[in-house]
Formats: structure tokens, sequence, C-alpha cells
């Protein structure tokens, strides 16, 4: 009776183990869904229509001239999608020091882009780089792209001597080697790293 009563024991500590373990995470993942429902829908709707929806698996060109125009004269035009809506508001306010700049853009355009990036951040869209940047957030508000978690885990390992190459410059400098980057396609397959 002892051994059956001393194996019943340990039977009972490891379902309570299991139980417990199981009850954590239910209420974290509760929890998680409790501070941005919006963005589990969208996240759920973007694995419902899986992977090979290449509507949702790729960020939107930009398709705005103000933005191409004003911005782009200076910079690759990256997608609104790359940064949360309130990112794209701070980096608008500040452009007395923009990554160390003056810019000076008259309050019509000013305006048109603000509209553009804001109505279009990250936590808008269904692509599958923005649902990364918002998962990887937290409480954070990046200032820029290359300031997000999802950026850094894919980045980590290329080297300063190949970021200082005359060729990119730096890694906010997208297009210098994803050939994709002004289509919204930054797929692994599409990266050539310019000697």
């Amino acid at each position: 009776m002892n051994g059956k009563l001393i194996n019943y024991l340990f039977l009972m500590f490891f379902l309570l183990l299991f139980a417990g373990t199981m009850f954590l995470t239910v209420a974290d993942d509760d929890d998680y869904k409790h501070r941005d429902d919006d963005y589990e829908h969208r996240e759920e709707e973007h694995e419902h229509h899986g992977e090979d929806n290449h509507a949702e698996s790729y960020l939107k060109k930009v398709n705005n001239s103000v933005y191409k125009e004003q911005c782009g004269e200076c910079h690759f035009t990256y997608q609104p999608e790359l940064l949360p809506s309130a990112s794209w508001k701070k980096i608008l306010e500040n452009l007395d020091d923009h990554f160390g700049e003056a810019v000076e853009l008259d309050d019509d355009s000013k305006s048109i882009i603000s509209d553009y990036l804001t109505s279009n951040g990250a936590e808008k869209s269904p692509a599958e780089i923005a649902l990364k940047i918002m998962r990887g957030l937290g409480n954070q508000l990046p200032l820029s792209i290359t300031d997000t978690k999802y950026f850094k885990d894919k980045h980590h390992e290329i080297s300063s001597d190949i970021i200082n190459r005359e060729s990119i410059e730096s890694l906010s400098n997208c297009s210098a080697c994803h050939i994709t980057a002004e289509n919204g396609i930054y797929d692994d397959d599409d990266v050539r790293i310019p000697k």
C-alpha cells in the first residue's frame, strides 16, 4: 500500500505542476490579449489567410507623392508600416533635429505627410513585418526603424565593416541591400550586400 500511495502522490504532484503551468500560460496569454485586442485580431486574420497571401506578406508600396518628393530627396522613403503611428507623429514633431539635420517643410506638406504616415502605421497593417514590429515593441516608442526589436534581431549579425562600406553607409539605407525594398518586400532571398 505504501508504494501505491507514493506513486499516487507523485502522479498528483506532476498533474498539479502541469495544470499550474497551463494556468500561467493561459493567464499570460489572456493579459496579452486584453492589452491589445485589435492587434491580436489582425494577427489571427493574418494567420487565417496564410503566409502565401502576398497582400499580407509584404508592405504596401509608398504611394504618396508629397512624401516621396519631400522625404525621398534625402533618404529612402520608408513604408509607413515600419513604425507605429505614434512614432511617425513624434518624428514629425521634431524636424528641427531630424537625425542631426534640420528639415523644413511647409505646413501643407507636413500635414499631408503626417496624415499619410500616421494613417498607415504598423499597428494598422496586416503585413507580416508590421505584425512582428508591433509584437516586439512592448511599451517602447521607437524614433527610428533601426531601434525596433524586429530590425535589431534581423540585422544583429551584420558587422560594422559591412555597414560602413561606402555603398551602404548606414543600416537605415534599406535599399542598399534589400533590392526589393521599394516594393515593400524585405525577404532574405532578395538581399544583395554590395561590395
